[in-house]
């Protein structure tokens, strides 16, 4: 790529990998930088990722081919709605999160050492939502996971340590079996690019493991009950923004794949009873995590096991979408869900960071008439918490009517029963905490006020949620560009 194309539009997909990289770069060699290069990077890659936005609406898709090498040979960046949508939910995300974490890491003695890793951890994402070849997609795989990894292992406490080495080995197992089926399928077709592998030809028995062991190490890296146990306790013991950033996008990440895949590549080879199977284990997820959540002792442990259950209605999307006359809508629908949980879910992890930086723990039964002194935090919860459960007009609501209508318009009447459930189910934990945080208290301690950075940090991220909701149109016209379904 030559000086005159690098500053072409075409270039944008390359600037969003490469801008967190260099700031990664910078940060090492001058750690006291990082802050502000990461307050650089936040404002410059939402307006990079607008700018695609404004290409992909009018042409529809964007490739870039990097050193003239043609597919299957070379490295090719694939843009379209789909991959927009998911760079622009990931640049206001880590975006906000970077001023939280500034402000959450301003006495921390290790400071310096966490910004190389955060932008890691962002180019490796955008990376991923760009790359165009199965093993492309393993790669970014892999940077992802030793980042999230690294960020987990972060915080001092042994519990932190030890769940850092379970979500290790989970992450890498699950990259592994991804790994060997990339190797089936090239061994078997010569190619590794998504676009060629939809024509790949007829069903074959290799063909059939090779995407068995592709889908089976995504599912276990996106966390789906019964895989989820290395999640609750990385996710509770991790500092707060990466708890935020884990479960708002690093766990969507493998699911973003497995979408991919799964509409583009899998088709012909999907049995009807691996597709119900999936849904009975979203159903698992989504009835057992809320009951974990229901009774956790702390904050964060709630919102860990709340993100298991959520995780549970994005795999409700595989049977849903098996009707010819809803399948596009439902894809829509589930990545509505993906987009509004991110949002909803870093907001409320970023609460209970706050919490945690007041009160110096986030034991629930202790946390009474919290209101008093963090009433933009509990509001931030409160819209948050209104996503979730699904209510109008967030875009948690606009997820699941899409879901119940899709549900009872084929038939299938019990997957919409069981939202229904579920929904009642995220009232319960979401009104556990709430009620004690609006429980009156007379005493009056000495605790700091919390830092109005954490808190309305949280409070834009639940705003960006309901706000989902209303401008549910124009999001899902954006996703429709390209036709990625």
């Amino acid at each position: 790529m030559g000086l005159y194309e690098a500053f072409q539009p075409m270039s944008l997909p390359a600037w969003l990998i490469s801008l967190p990289l260099v700031s990664a770069v910078v940060s090492i060699a001058i750690p006291r930088f990082g802050a502000r290069v990461g307050f650089i990077l936040s404002g410059l890659t939402p307006l990079f990722v607008f700018l695609l936005g404004s290409k992909i609406i009018t042409r529809g898709t964007i490739e870039v081919q990097f050193g003239g090498w043609q597919a299957p040979l070379g490295i090719t960046l694939y843009a379209d709605g789909l991959s927009v949508v998911m760079l622009g939910i990931t640049a206001v995300v880590f975006g906000s999160i970077t001023f939280y974490a500034h402000a959450y890491f301003k006495d921390h003695v290790l400071t310096n050492r966490f910004w190389p890793l955060w932008f890691f951890l962002w180019s490796a994402l955008n990376a991923l939502f760009l790359s165009a070849d199965i093993f492309n997609l393993y790669v970014t795989l892999e940077l992802l996971g030793l980042s999230a990894v690294a960020l987990v292992a972060f915080s001092p406490s042994e519990d932190a340590l030890s769940s850092a080495m379970r979500y290790l080995l989970v992450s890498l197992t699950g990259s592994l079996m991804y790994l060997m089926g990339v190797a089936f399928v090239y061994a078997s077709s010569g190619t590794l690019s998504i676009k060629m592998l939809a024509n790949i030809g007829p069903v074959s028995e290799s063909l059939v493991i090779a995407f068995a062991l592709m889908a089976a190490g995504l599912v276990m890296k996106s966390a789906l009950f019964p895989m989820h146990f290395w999640l609750p306790p990385a996710h509770a013991n991790a500092p707060a923004p990466v708890s935020a950033v884990l479960s708002a996008l690093v766990v969507k990440a493998s699911f973003y794949i497995l979408i991919r895949l799964w509409v583009v590549v899998f088709q012909p080879f999907i049995n009807p009873n691996s597709i119900q199977f999936l849904g009975y284990l979203g159903v698992i997820a989504i009835i057992w995590g809320s009951l974990q959540a229901l009774f956790a002792p702390r904050l964060k442990l709630l919102v860990a096991y709340s993100t298991v259950a959520q995780i549970g209605y994005l795999f409700l999307v595989f049977p849903l979408s098996t009707i010819p006359q809803v399948d596009q809508v439902v894809w829509y629908g589930g990545l509505y869900f993906l987009l509004s949980h991110a949002c909803a879910k870093s907001a409320i992890f970023l609460t209970a960071g706050t919490v945690m930086s007041v009160y110096g723990h986030d034991r629930i039964d202790d946390l009474k008439g919290i209101v008093h002194r963090m009433p933009v935090s509990m509001f931030a919860f409160g819209m948050a918490g209104i996503s979730l459960i699904g209510l109008p007009p967030s875009g948690g609501f606009i997820a699941k009517w899409i879901y119940l209508n899709a549900s009872l318009s084929t038939g299938q009447w019990w997957w919409g029963l069981l939202i229904v459930i579920g929904g009642f189910l995220s009232t319960a934990y979401i009104f556990r905490f709430l009620s004690r945080a609006f429980k009156y208290t007379p005493d009056v301690d000495d605790k700091r006020p919390p830092p109005r950075t954490m808190e309305w940090t949280a409070f834009f991220l639940a705003l960006c949620a309901i706000l989902l909701g209303i401008f549910s149109t124009g999001m899902i016209h954006l996703l429709k560009a390209g036709e990625p379904f």
